[in-house]
This record gives structure tokens, sequence and C-alpha cells, in this order.
């Protein structure tokens, strides 16, 4: 689930297959009081193998080192409003022998998980901007892992909201989340409230959705439908969806301009987009959102450590530091997307036009494993091939 900076950086993100972590325990302890030669207990100065020094105890405390952080290019281009030069630039600060540096290869995830099945190195350390779909292709097609489980290394892991935790194996951090739901002009049309609004005479030719196969966008309004509708009628119901002309488009930078030029009135976007609205003075009529039936389909965002890095106890530092109020706050504002935890530090901008739906819904990775690839390939013979 990638961003955009405003209004035309691929927020939807292409995927290419199925698109769209961390190991490792900290460094050397501190000597404890009962490991401590006292000295009453010594006539002399001296350490043993057991002790720790001073300098040892700083250089074991102290981080140094070069980061390699891989994410999706919408997360650092942009200097003034991306996430990733703010946490680079602050990280860095706080740890002046550390150097953070940012991979963005063009095939994002795949190009890691490509690397692995090829035996090759992986040249970095960490991925930041995985999600669900990763990991159920990374499980389905890698023998090996290729991320490690990271929380019990992470200080601040137990202020991770517990219903945006979507790995079961703890090796993918939730860092944010985003909300699918309809963008909607109501100078045009009213909010249409409910799926089935969707179907009727009122709404017909009003809507743009994405392609499941090819947006991220799309493949979450499509599994939302599944959860509204049902693994046994989501077809038919997307069948009527179509014969009431709803638009299919591959991206979502196609599907949202085509819906700043009129095309359509309604288009599936996110539940954040006053956010931008209020940002670039639009005209916040032309920019409501619609929960239909009162949800909003949860799109978590995570981070995760390659399996083989040598830089665990930096890449969990780093990762502690994405969760911290501070960064969380910067990250959510940034990357207008909802925090991952309970103690962000929020501006009054989100406060007030980032919404969230009374009923968030989304698939666990155990309720879409063995059945995210059926039902996009049957949407994808059934309807986009339509």
């Amino acid at each position: 689930m990638k961003r955009r900076t405003f209004i035309k950086s691929g927020a939807a993100g292409s995927i290419v297959g199925l698109a769209g972590c961390v190991g490792g325990e900290s460094g050397g302890q501190a000597t404890t009081a009962d490991e401590e030669t006292t000295a009453d207990e010594t006539t002399e100065a001296e350490t043993t193998d057991d002790e720790t020094t001073d300098d040892e105890e700083t250089t074991a405390e102290g981080l140094s080192g070069t980061l390699t952080v891989a994410t999706y290019s919408s997360f650092v281009e942009a200097p003034s409003s991306a996430p990733g030069p703010w946490l680079k630039e602050a990280f860095e600060e706080r740890h002046p022998d550390v150097t953070v540096e940012w991979a963005t290869p063009d095939n994002e995830m795949n190009y890691y998980i490509q690397r692995a099945q090829q035996g090759v190195d992986i040249d970095a350390d960490l991925f930041v901007g995985i999600n669900v779909d990763h990991l159920i292709r990374i499980d389905e097609q890698l023998g090996d892992p290729l991320f490690a489980s990271s929380a019990d290394a992470l200080e601040n892991y137990g202020h991770v909201e517990d219903d945006l935790k979507f790995d079961p194996q703890q090796r993918a951090i939730p860092y944010d989340t985003g909300y699918i739901s309809l963008v909607y002009d109501s100078n045009e049309v009213e909010n249409p409230e409910t799926f089935d609004a969707l179907l009727t005479d009122e709404y017909e030719g009003t809507l743009i959705v994405q392609n499941a196969q090819t947006a991220a966008t799309g493949r979450a309004f499509l599994l939302w439908t599944v959860h509204n509708q049902g693994k046994d009628d989501y077809l038919d119901y997307w069948e009527q969806l179509v014969d009431n002309g709803t638009q299919i488009m591959g991206s979502w930078d196609d599907a949202y301009t085509a819906w700043e030029n009129g095309e359509a009135p309604m288009v599936v976007s996110y539940s954040t987009d006053q956010v931008y609205a209020n940002r670039y003075d639009q005209d916040m009529s032309k920019h409501q959102i619609s929960f239909l039936d009162d949800q909003g389909y949860a799109n978590p965002e995570g981070m995760a450590t390659f399996a083989d890095t040598d830089n665990a106890d930096l890449a969990a530092a780093f990762m502690d530091f994405v969760l911290s109020p501070e960064a969380q706050g910067e990250i959510a504002m940034r990357n207008v997307a909802f925090p991952a935890t309970d103690w962000a530090e929020l501006d009054d901008e989100f406060e007030e036009y980032a919404k969230v739906p009374d009923e968030p819904v989304t698939f666990t990775y155990d309720e879409l494993q063995g059945n995210l690839d059926q039902w996009v390939d049957a949407w994808g013979r059934q309807i986009a091939s339509k």
C-alpha cells in the first residue's frame, strides 16, 4: 500500500505477480552488580573474562555502521513530504556513527524474492513496506525464510495495535495502515452508504475502481467485497457492478486522474483523502469519504529484517525508532496513513481530516493463505477480461 505525493505518485502501486521481519537480538549486555568484583574482594585491579569494562560496555551499547533499508520509491522520493528522508536524518542524529542508506529497486519486493530464488545475496538489511500479500507469496515460493522474527527484540512492540498485527510469525512489524474507502464528489452524487446501493440505477456509471491484478487498492477493494458479500457471491456482485457501468482501470494513478477529470464522481481510494485536499486547498465537497456499510478495508504495512543480515541489532534499533511516538506521528502525517501504535503524536489537521471507519475489516494471513490467488485469478477471468 503506497501513498501518493499529492495525487500523482503510485499510492496503489503496481504489483508484479503478487505484490505488494526482523531478526537478531540486542548486542552485548552490561555487567550486573552480582557479576562485578568489588574493591573488598580483590587486592588489585583486574578484569575477569566474565566482566565487562566501561570501554567494552560503551562499545556494546553504541551503534555504528551502515544500515541498508529497502522500500518503495514514494516512501523516500520527496524530501519535503515523504517519511524516508526524515527518518534517516532523525535516526542518524540520535546515532552519529550510523549511516542509513535507502534502496528502491524497480521491482520492489519482487526484486528480493527473485534474488532469494536465484540464491543471490540479499543486498539490504531491512524492508519497509511489506504487506500480507508479500508474506503469503514469500511463504509459498521460497523454501528458506526471507525474513526473521524480531518482535521480542523490540522495546516498543507492545504499543502496536493488536488488530493491525498481520504476521502470525511476527516477521513483519506494522508501522502504519490505510483504510480503503470511496472518495466521491458530493456535488454530483450522494453518499451511496452501502454496497447494495452501488447496484441501483442512481449509481449507474458513477464508480471507478482499480484492477485487482495490478493495483494494491484494487486488490484491497476486491478483498473488501469478498469479505462483505462472501466468497461464494462476490463474483456475482462484481458482475452486477460492471453491468451498472463501473469502470476498471489498471492503476490507482489512472483511476484517480480519471476521477479528477470528471469521468465519474466516485473512485476507490483512501480515507485520508481529505488530508491532501486540505493541504492543497481543494474543494472539500469534492473529496467526501464513503465507508460502505460503515466499513473500511484495513491495509497495514510492516517492516521486516532480512534473515541473513549482519546488522540485526542496528535493524532492531531502527525499527524501534520507527515505532516511537515522534516517528509514528511523522510517518502518519507525511505518508498520510494512520499510525500502527497507540501513542503517535499527530497534528490537528490529521486528527480532523483523516477518517476512520466505524468497522475496520480485513482478512488475516491464515484466511488469505491458499485463497488469495484463487480469488484474484477467478476475478481476473470472469470480471477483468470482460
